[in-house]
This record gives structure tokens, sequence and C-alpha cells, in this order.
């Protein structure tokens, strides 16, 4: 019964992919071949996303110059993590915010497509395994309510759930929340983007006590000035988490 229950599901996919052939999640065009998640880049889409595959930072995943060598060293810090105190341990980015990477973020967070949750999902699972560890407690970084019912979904609790369920580690999308609405963090110098945050961050009171000495990875969709990780890493470690770590899908870098 498996093994026809295969077949028959691998014959609905094939007449689903004649009936709506696969897209490319970047601009729409047609793909040769579609993944389960959907997350096939056309030839040209591909070649404008830039992955993070060689040397990076250790505490945020932002790229660093190769030293020629192929080596990963992750104790290595970029300039902002050797010059900000970060309140977390380790950090992973699965893209460069820009081009490809850039335009499927913001079709995420403000195009309405939650659809594209399962495949970045699944890019940021794949870098952000090293940081996985037993008892693990997966979370989102907060919306306001208000920001909220304007969008109808948190778009790094999409990406959060997904790559709790690849790694098999307990989601708590509610283990965060906004005390307060703050302004939009775009172009605010990077000390104003902290001040922008502060006290803005707390635990649900209700899920206080599951998160005492548990570690947890925190999850976003873009870091800039790591003001608004800080402010969450911070909320959880004074409600008495474990070490904390973060996952996010891109890192906004300065040009070279």
């Amino acid at each position: 019964m498996g093994v026809e229950h295969k077949v028959l599901r691998g014959a609905l996919k094939g007449a689903l992919n004649l009936l709506y052939p696969p897209q490319c999640p970047g601009c729409g065009d047609p793909v040769a071949t579609a993944s389960s998640n959907g997350g096939d880049l056309c030839p040209q889409c591909w070649r404008d996303m830039h992955f993070i595959t060689g040397c990076f930072c250790g505490r945020c995943g932002a790229p660093l110059p190769d030293d020629g060598t192929g080596l990963r060293d992750e104790s290595l810090l970029c300039d902002d993590c050797l010059r900000v105190d970060r309140p977390w341990r380790q950090g992973r980015a699965a893209f460069v915010y820009k081009g490809t990477g850039r335009k499927l973020v913001l079709a995420l967070k403000h195009g309405d497509r939650p659809d594209l949750g399962p495949p970045l999902a699944n890019w940021l699972a794949q870098v952000s395994r090293p940081l996985i560890r037993k008892g693990m407690i997966v979370a989102p970084v907060p919306l306001h309510m208000r920001r909220l019912l304007k969008r109808r979904y948190n778009q790094a609790g999409l990406i959060s759930r997904g790559l709790a369920i690849s790694h098999g580690a307990q989601h708590l999308p509610n283990l965060l929340r906004r005390t307060r609405h703050t302004p939009p963090q775009d172009r605010r110098s990077a000390s104003d983007r902290f001040a922008n945050l502060q006290d803005a961050v707390a635990v649900n009171p209700r899920l206080r006590e599951l998160l005492q000495g548990r570690a947890v990875l925190l999850v976003d969709d873009v870091m800039a000035s790591g003001a608004t990780l800080s402010a969450c890493a911070k909320a959880l470690l004074d409600a008495g988490s474990g070490p904390i770590s973060v996952a996010v899908l891109a890192r906004a870098v300065k040009d070279d």
C-alpha cells in the first residue's frame, strides 16, 4: 500500500507540474525542475544570489575575506562583532542581503509571499545545523501586534517554524513579544537602532518557566546592526535562558 501511495503521489505531482509548471521564486520564470519546497532558482536569479559559503564571522555569519586556504575558522569575527558586545555566542546567515536574496526577503516581508517561507527556511536550516544542540528552543524575533495585524503573519515565525521542523527542535513562536510599537529601523544610525529597541522586547510570562536554563536559537529575516537581535537575546538571558545563538536569512554588509 505504501508503494502504491508513493506511485500515485508521484503521478499526481507530475500532472500538477504539467498544469502548473514550477516557477522561480525570485522572478516567477519557469524552471526546469522543482524541489519539494519550491526553492529552485532560475539561472539568472541563481547568478545574482550571494550565498555565504566561504569564510564568515562566527558571531553573526557575515562573509569575511578568504585567506586562500579554503578552511573555515569559526573563531574569526567581523569588525562589527569586534566593536559591539553581542549578547549571543554564535550566529549564521544564509546569504548576503543584496541581489536575489534581498528581493526574496522583501517579497516575504512586504510582498504578501508567505509561500516563500519553506524554501527560505530550508536554506537557513542547512547553514544553522552546527548551532543546534539537545533541548534547544527555536524562537522568532517578534512583531508588535499592530504590525502583525497589518502584515497578517510574522515572516521570522515562518522561517523559524521550518527551521525547527528540519532540526526536530521545539518551536515557541510566542516566546518573545514586543512590549511597545517601535518606528521602523530603516535609515537609522546604528546607535539610534539600539536606542529604538531599548526595553521593547520581553519574554512571554506564561513561557518563562519553560525557558529556564535552555539554549535558544533566535531567528530573523535580516541582520543589519544587530539591535533587534540584541534586544531579544538580552530579554531571554534576563529571564533565565541558557546560551543564545542567532540564525538569519540575510546579513546586510557594507559595500566594498
